[in-house]
C-alpha cells in the first residue's frame, strides 16, 4: 500500500501539523517496503558503479541517485544524464557547470565519475548520505502531491539552511538560491514579487532581492537562515503570503476578506 501523507489543511495551520506530525510521517514512510527496498538495492549496489554508464544503466540506482537532488523528473532522459555524469564538474565547459539549476551539479559532484575526479560510489557513508536525501525528498514530492506549498517549504528547511551556513560570499549565495528552483519561488512569494519578476537581468534580480529581504526582516543577507527563529518566520511568511494568492485566484477580494477576517478568529 503506498503511504499517503496526511497534511489536513493548506497554510500555516497545516504546517503546525505537518511539524507535529513530521517524525511520525517520515518514518512511516521510510519503513514502506517499497522504500526499504530501494534503499537496500542501492547500498548493496552502488558501490558496483564505476563509470556514467554503469549508473544510467541501472534505473533503481538512478531513481534514488536523482531522488537526492530533487531530479526525478530526468529518470528517462539517459542520454542527458549521461553527459552530465561524464562531463564530471572540474571543466568550465563541463554541462553541469553550463546549466542555471545548480542541482545539477551537486548531483554530478556526488558520485564523482568525470575526468579528474575521485569516484565517490564506494564510500558508503557518503552514498548513505544520498540514500538518506532521497528519502527525504521522496517524501517531500508525497507532500507535495497533496499541497505544494508544503513540499517547498520542506525543502526550503535544509536547503535554505545548508546554503546560508556554506562559505563564500553573500553575492554566490543569492547566486545560488536564484539556480534553485523550489528555494527561488519561496522566495518569490515570501518577498511578494511577481510572476514577470525572472524576465528581468540577473544582477538587477539580485538587488531586488536584496532590498526587498532587507525591507522584511533587517538584513539582505542568506546567512541569517542559519538561525532557526529567522528560518522559522520566513516560513510562515511564504505559507501565509501563497495562502492568500491562492485566495485571491479563486475568490473575490470580498470573499477573500471575509475568509481572512474568519480565519483570525
Amino acid at each position: 500500500m503506498t503511504f499517503q501523507p496526511v497534511v489536513p489543511a493548506g497554510g500555516i495551520v497545516g504546517w503546525r501539523f505537518l511539524q507535529r506530525t513530521y517524525e511520525a510521517q517520515f518514518q512511516a514512510f521510510s519503513a514502506s517496503a517499497a522504500n526499504e527496498r530501494d534503499t537496500e538495492y542501492f547500498l548493496e549496489n552502488i558501490q558496483n558503479v564505476k563509470t556514467a554508464e554503469d549508473l544510467v544503466s541501472d534505473r533503481r540506482l538512478l531513481q534514488v541517485a536523482l531522488g537526492a537532488f530533487g531530479l526525478e523528473d530526468d529518470l528517462t532522459n539517459r542520454y542527458f544524464l549521461l553527459k552530465l555524469l561524464s562531463d564530471g564538474t572540474t571543466s568550465d565547459d563541463a554541462l553541469a557547470n553550463r546549466l542555471a539549476d545548480r542541482r545539477y551539479r551537486a548531483f554530478s559532484e556526488a558520485f564523482g565519475l568525470g575526468p579528474g575526479e575521485i569516484r565517490k560510489t564506494d564510500l558508503l557513508e557518503d552514498m548513505e548520505t544520498v540514500s538518506e536525501n532521497s528519502l527525504s525528498a521522496r517524501f517531500e514530492s508525497s507532500v507535495g502531491k497533496v499541497e505544494e506549498s508544503m513540499r517547498i517549504a520542506l525543502y526550503t528547511q535544509r536547503a535554505l539552511k545548508d546554503l546560508a551556513e556554506q562559505p563564500g560570499s553573500e553575492t554566490k549565495k543569492w547566486y545560488d538560491l536564484m539556480s534553485l528552483p523550489p528555494l527561488r519561488s519561496m522566495m518569490e512569494t515570501s518577498l511578494g514579487l511577481p510572476s514577470s519578476f525572472g524576465q528581468l537581468d540577473i544582477d538587477n534580480q539580485l538587488s531586488v532581492f536584496r532590498d526587498k529581504l532587507e525591507s522584511l526582516t533587517g538584513s539582505p543577507n542568506l546567512s541569517q537562515y542559519s538561525n532557526s527563529e529567522a528560518m522559522a518566520e520566513l516560513t510562515d511568511t511564504y505559507l501565509a503570503r501563497n495562502q492568500i494568492a491562492q485566495l485571491q485566484s479563486s475568490n473575490s477580494p470580498a470573499q477573500t476578506a471575509l475568509i481572512l477576517l474568519g480565519a483570525g478568529n
